[in-house]
């Protein structure tokens, strides 16, 4: 089933099913493919690529992958169609969202697919799982090159802290901005909004949720990294996105020689390594 607009997808996409859904937004043609395959592989049900113009998909698609053709690239991408897909979504559907060139990592994948999981996080009263953005950059940053290498993919295995989230009343419950990577050592170079690794990309759809533009959700308990009992289970998004961005655009690349520092470890793609490394929680889940 492909989508030939945003009120296509709000008018059609319910015909998905409840089964765990993702977004994958397709900024630009790198690693698409990979991308895909990830997350099928993960067990996603049903895929949705999101493509502006001049952003091609693979001639064939794994069955479940569907297209949504986009007339021009939003100024905020994500909110723009991850809420169109949330307002086609049932009530109570996993949701989740990704851009190419990441993938998404939840707790023992390696032996567990992403439904196991979130139905552990539904039986847990959770209705969204906390994820963190984990930088991933390409060990050598030769001149003219994006920063993306698959095949030699590095990580930052220290450097992360948390602040208290303020509210209007000051520190808000069980919620933190988190920091690192490649955000917090080039930060420079990236716009103090954007310095935040953590992200919601799976949470349960219900009527008027809403994805805001600093990718928190309009439901403040989905922004928790724990419920008031004990601790949740917690995921990883694996991105060269942030590499990407300073190896390309003209006010960073000149003034940077390559990503890695002596804090950097080689990524290898398991979700076990994230988990030793602490940067994901499997809270009770065994």
């Amino acid at each position: 089933m492909d989508f030939t607009s945003l009120d296509d997808l709000r008018a059609r996409a319910s015909r998905l099913g409840k089964g765990p859904a993702l977004m994958i937004l397709a900024e630009d043609g790198r690693e698409v493919e990979s991308t895909l395959r990830h997350h099928v592989d993960a067990g996603f049900r049903h895929i949705v690529v999101a493509t502006p113009p001049g952003v091609a998909l693979p001639p064939v698609l794994p069955e479940g992958v569907h297209r949504l053709t986009l007339d021009r690239q939003p100024d905020d991408m994500a909110a723009t169609c991850v809420n169109a897909f949330i307002a086609a979504r049932p009530a109570g559907a996993w949701t989740g969202y990704v851009h190419n060139a990441e993938y998404l990592f939840h707790p023992f994948a390696e032996t567990r697919r992403i439904g196991e999981a979130l139905a552990f996080c539904a039986e847990e009263r959770r209705d969204a799982v906390l994820t963190f953005v984990i930088d991933l950059y390409a060990g050598e940053l030769a001149p003219g090159s994006d920063g993306v290498d698959r095949d030699d993919a590095w990580m930052d295995e220290a450097g992360y802290f948390a602040l208290a989230r303020w509210g209007e009343d000051g520190p808000l419950d069980r919620q933190l901005d988190f920091f690192g990577g490649l955000r917090w050592r080039f930060e420079e170079h990236i716009p103090w909004t954007r310095r935040r690794i953590d992200r919601v990309s799976l949470f349960r759809a219900r009527p008027g949720l809403r994805l805001l533009p600093d990718l928190t959700m309009s439901e403040p308990e989905m922004n928790t990294y724990a419920c008031p009992w004990h601790h949740s289970m917690t995921a990883c998004v694996a991105s060269f996105r942030v590499a990407k961005a300073l190896a390309t655009n003209p006010g960073s690349r000149a003034a940077i020689r390559g990503f890695r520092w002596n804090g950097s470890i080689r990524f290898e793609w398991q979700a076990q390594q994230l988990l030793d490394l602490g940067l994901m929680e499997p809270g009770q889940w065994f």
